[in-house]
């Protein structure tokens, strides 16, 4: 598919924790109906005890199984795996780092907030309590109800395995900032944000794919377009 004579990458969506990838289902058929190709890939931290690099793998082969350049979409805490994943795949475009976790190598989840980091971190962290607040606070009631049964505990080692690699030091990235998050406050997701030249805001929730997906289809695509122009 191209646009103006420029060839469209593939966007690979990788979700955040305690998700899976049944979260874009609202986004991927508005980008279809426009021409994208997308893939998704379910982290096997969501559910089971995995860890970052478990999730990073996961990531690396579905870029390997992609023909040509594809743009990756990190929501969350999907950010932390595709930048250890990007570090080594040689057809990434760019990456999109939406309310996402930009850490560096040596960075976890837990450490970036200044929580303890237990040196053999077992078991999961289970579901928030009132995940709609937090997640969904403009997503349709009905639509967030549904979202909340298919959310899964995560695997407590995702959230306490460092970066070993940070790919965004040599592929281009955007981030997308959600000023109305209140799972990741938008004062962290602008310091994260610094560490990128490009930046976007949007007046979303955290979860945008699903409170505006036609607006947030728009925002992907003229990313994803510039990165391949």
């Amino acid at each position: 598919m191209t646009a103006a004579g420029v060839s469209r990458p593939t966007l690979l969506l990788v979700h955040g924790a305690w998700h899976g990838a049944w979260c874009w289902e609202k986004l991927t058929p508005v980008l279809g109906a426009d021409g994208w190709t997308t893939r998704t890939v379910d982290l096997p931290s969501a559910g089971r005890e995995a860890g970052v690099r478990d999730d990073a793998r996961v990531v690396l082969d579905e870029l390997e199984r992609i023909d040509g350049p594809v743009v990756v979409v990190a929501h969350s805490y999907g950010g932390i795996p595709v930048t250890e994943a990007v570090a080594d795949a040689a057809h990434v475009a760019h990456v999109v780092y939406l309310a996402a976790y930009r850490l560096d190598v040596g960075e976890s989840l837990l450490g970036y907030h200044g929580a303890p980091v237990p040196p053999e971190p077992h078991g999961f962290q289970p579901v928030p309590r009132q995940p709609v607040p937090m997640f969904y606070t403009d997503v349709p009631q009905a639509e967030a109800e549904e979202a909340t049964e298919r959310l899964v505990p995560q695997s407590t080692r995702s959230f306490s395995e460092p970066l070993t690699r940070a790919g965004w030091h040599t592929v281009p990235s955007t981030y997308v900032v959600c000023e109305r998050d209140r799972a990741l406050p938008p004062q962290n997701q602008e310091e994260l944000a610094a560490r990128t030249g490009t930046v976007h805001r949007i007046q979303s929730d955290h979860s945008p794919f699903l409170s505006m997906p036609e607006e947030f289809a728009v925002l992907l695509a003229k990313i994803a377009l510039e990165s391949a122009g």
